[in-house]
């Protein structure tokens, strides 16, 4: 029984590890890299359909993607989907692939890079607490119905925390990297 919310908690908590991962991969640091462009839908025939489906996405130079799209056809709907992103990229067509210059980021845009890596790491923070708090309560549920001992209850509580505390220490630091990375010129 305990076992069974700590399993749950844990892989809840990875989930949760892994969801701010991906966050942290579609921010953008000076360099260019495929996984800015995950994010990206595009109209496709009336379909809301990720930009790593329709398209191969290469990254020739440090600071170039080069999305060659499967059908020439939506270049057009590609660009545009790209200049709605949050990206801040301009797209150059030219008529068969698009070239996506990656600018030097300046001081001020890195350091509102960092404040949106923080937020989003401490979103990633709350939702792990929020996991320790439901398990808790499950727990605290099993101990009212008389599956589980105090004992049991406090040992369980104790395991989560330190489920929880693990998993606050690799997303802090995650964001630590993600900072450095994000303030190297």
């Amino acid at each position: 029984m305990i076992e069974d919310v700590l399993k749950d908690a844990e892989r809840r908590m990875k989930k949760t590890l892994e969801h701010v991962k991906e966050e942290f991969a579609s921010v953008r640091t000076g360099r260019a890299s495929a996984s800015l462009v995950n994010k990206i839908m595009v109209n496709y025939y009336g379909q809301h359909t990720p930009l790593v489906q329709l398209a191969s996405i290469g990254v020739p130079e440090p600071n170039l993607l080069v999305i060659s799209p499967y059908d020439k056809s939506i270049l057009g709907e590609i660009e545009k989907a790209i200049q709605q992103s949050d990206l801040g990229l301009n797209p150059v067509n030219d008529g068969n692939v698009i070239r996506l210059p990656v600018p030097k980021l300046t001081e001020e845009r890195r350091k509102e890079l960092v404040k949106l890596v923080r937020a989003k790491a401490e979103e990633g923070r709350v939702a792990i607490r929020n996991i320790r708090r439901d398990a808790i309560e499950d727990l605290r549920a099993f101990e009212k119905e008389g599956e589980i001992t105090k004992d049991d209850l406090h040992r369980g509580q104790e395991e989560i925390q330190k489920l929880t505390d693990r998993y606050i220490a690799e997303t802090d630091e995650m964001l630590k990297n993600k900072e450095r990375e994000l303030m190297e010129v």
